[in-house]
């Protein structure tokens, strides 16, 4: 996927709500007393203790500023001048990429998350509502699945075929809705994960389609579909993910998740470079970095996704 506006947005404010928020920097100028170095390992993660770690008010940052930067982070992403949410229709909304004038699956499933964890119900079932009309495949090969492009103004899609990293968010997401709100306050969040996850699990390839998870390989592959079903993409890696999965999506996959999530892990270990840190853009299985397409071996667009996912399974689970 390119690298785009709305996406790195999102993608910095996902991460930030990963860490319990963000400070402005000190100049670098300045001598600053950094009692970061000073912090414990996890022993246990969130999932464990019930509580999230705050990072910067173990730092020593102020609560109150803590707050007041995610009030703004998501000031700037959903309210201000320059916000990439937009409001339509009666009840709907959407994330644009705005170089590109579209919508994306990745912007639309990250506003999802974001929603979700600040506890914004009438944002998030916007978004779904507008992802569910003009953007989720209604029979087909792709039944259930979603278009990664779609243009706004019109509702068509600019690309049928569907990108796995979105499908793994929207079902996360729905899956926390339907915890946090249940299923009775106007969209059953737990039947539409269930719709997602049921027609994954039907896809034998026919036509093309395919699982957003290679099952041999117990990874997620870079498309559902023939030409991308035997490859993936290191950014696409959320083990954290796939335990929430293992935990409520009660599908009788329950043991596939969880070995799919240890094998994420794995998978990160090898595919991250162990001098320099930094991963491929896209990948083979094995941690190679992938060599069928152009610069797919460099660190790139996708890239830069890759340090959030390890740290929120560290967060979450106390692993990575």
């Amino acid at each position: 996927m390119k690298q785009i506006k709305s996406i790195s947005y999102i993608f910095t404010f996902v991460g930030a709500l990963i860490l319990a928020g963000s400070l402005k920097a000190q100049d670098c100028g300045e001598k600053v007393n950094d009692p970061r170095g000073k912090m414990q390992p996890w022993e246990k993660g969130a999932w464990e203790t019930g509580e999230y770690r705050n990072l910067f008010l173990e730092a020593g940052y102020r609560q109150a500023e803590i707050d007041a930067k995610l009030e703004k982070a998501y000031y700037d992403t959903f309210e201000g001048p320059d916000r990439v949410y937009f409001e339509v229709e009666d009840s709907l909304a959407y994330v644009s990429d705005l170089k590109n004038k579209d919508a994306r699956t990745e912007g639309l499933s990250y506003g999802l998350m974001v929603a979700v964890q600040l506890d914004k119900k009438e944002v998030f079932d916007r978004l779904w509502r507008w992802t569910k009309k003009y953007m989720q495949h209604q029979g087909g090969a792709s039944d259930a699945y979603f278009a990664w492009s779609v243009d706004p103004k019109t509702g068509r899609p600019n690309a049928e075929g569907s990108a796995s990293d979105g499908e793994l968010y929207f079902v996360t997401s729905l899956l926390f809705a339907s915890n946090r709100w249940g299923n009775k306050t106007g969209i059953d969040y737990y039947s539409e994960a269930r719709r997602i996850l049921d027609a994954m699990w039907s896809k034998d390839g026919t036509e093309g389609g395919r699982n957003v998870l290679n099952v041999e390989h117990k990874q997620i592959n870079f498309v559902p579909h023939d030409g991308g079903y035997d490859w993936t993409d290191p950014s696409y890696h959320l083990p954290a993910f796939f335990e929430v999965w293992a935990q409520y999506a009660n599908d009788g996959h329950e043991d596939f998740y969880k070995a799919a999530a240890d094998t994420a892990r794995m998978f990160l270990h090898r595919a991250t470079h162990p001098i320099t840190g930094l991963t491929p853009d896209y990948a083979e299985f094995s941690g190679a970095p992938h060599s069928r397409g152009k610069m797919g071996d460099a660190f790139r667009y996708d890239s830069w996704r890759v340090p959030m996912n390890i740290a929120m399974d560290y967060s979450w689970y106390a692993q990575g």
